[in-house]
């Protein structure tokens, strides 16, 4: 699932844009609320979450990122 930027609480500095490694935003213009280009490419790394000083930017995990981890030796029939 794409990233999602709170336009109420973007500055519009781009950070969330510089350090996506995979490029997911594009600023047209300084200052301006970048958009999600290619949300589907995002690797929910955290980064822009992390690091946005206004708080604007919010990662939705997908399901099978959200699931428990459950230990094997624990599963007997």
């Amino acid at each position: 699932m794409p990233p999602r930027i709170d336009p109420e609480k973007c500055t519009g500095c781009g950070l969330c844009a510089s350090i996506c490694p995979l490029q997911v935003f594009r600023q047209k213009q300084p200052k301006t609320t970048p958009e999600v280009a290619y949300g589907e490419e995002c690797w929910h790394c955290n980064a822009c979450v992390l690091d946005c000083p206004a708080k604007a930017v919010s990662l939705r995990l997908p399901l099978n990122y959200m699931l428990l981890h459950v230990d094997a030796d624990t599963l007997h029939s």
